[in-house]
């Protein structure tokens, strides 16, 4: 049975069906197991799945219908080098996007001459390489806060250790390094990313708030 020229159903809808699973549940390990948990962040939650269900059926439908595999690939590319205005995305998180959109287009434009194990073990070491770099090989997470900061006395390379002290007593974190971005004379403010390690830190009211305005 056809509707306006198209079939109803398809055999291949359950190829689909099949590789849209695999790509969910590579997906959800991902993000939810290994991203969460460390950054905790929950807007880009919704911005990888979404990212990687967009990707995904996008490039099923253009492998579909024969369109250069090229211009998909064009498309992933437009995707992978994407920069929201409104927020810096920090490195880490980009790799993740890239990562998510990878998944997409692996998934979903595997052919028949693609076995499923070979599929399975593609997936398997994303998860694995992931896995390894976040908890096993780079074990001190270094978290970040964007900060305006009103003494520009202090930014000077002289007076590096007294601001050091006083971002420590102001905000109640031991700051491993700072970078200094724009700096307005007119208001005598900087803009200024703190880092610190989170396993050097207590559990006081600044780790908490940190927490909250990432979520």
């Amino acid at each position: 049975m056809k509707l306006f020229g198209m079939p109803l159903f398809h055999a291949d809808m359950w190829e689909l069906l099949f590789k849209f699973g695999i790509d969910v549940t590579v997906l959800f390990i991902l993000i939810r197991l290994i991203y969460y948990p460390i950054h905790k962040k929950k807007d880009y939650l919704f911005t990888y799945f979404l990212f990687n269900t967009l990707i995904f059926f996008l490039c099923v439908l253009l492998n579909s219908v024969k369109l250069s595999i090229g211009f998909a690939f064009g498309l992933f590319a437009i995707f992978g080098v994407l920069r929201y205005r409104t927020e810096q995305i920090s490195i880490k998180d980009m790799t993740y996007l890239f990562a998510v959109i990878s998944i997409a287009v692996i998934n979903s434009l595997a052919s028949k001459k693609v076995s499923v194990a070979e599929l399975v073990f593609t997936d398997g070491m994303i998860l694995l390489m992931t896995y390894a770099l976040e908890h096993l090989w780079l074990t001190r997470h270094e978290a970040v806060k964007l900060l305006i900061y009103e003494r520009i006395d202090l930014i000077k390379p002289s007076n590096r250790e007294a601001l050091y002290a006083d971002l420590h007593e102001r905000l109640g974190v031991k700051v491993s390094r700072i970078e200094i971005g724009k700096i307005d004379l007119l208001k005598d403010t900087a803009l200024m990313r703190v880092f610190y390690f989170e396993d050097e830190q207590g559990h006081g009211s600044f780790n908490e708030l940190a927490t909250d305005d990432d979520d």
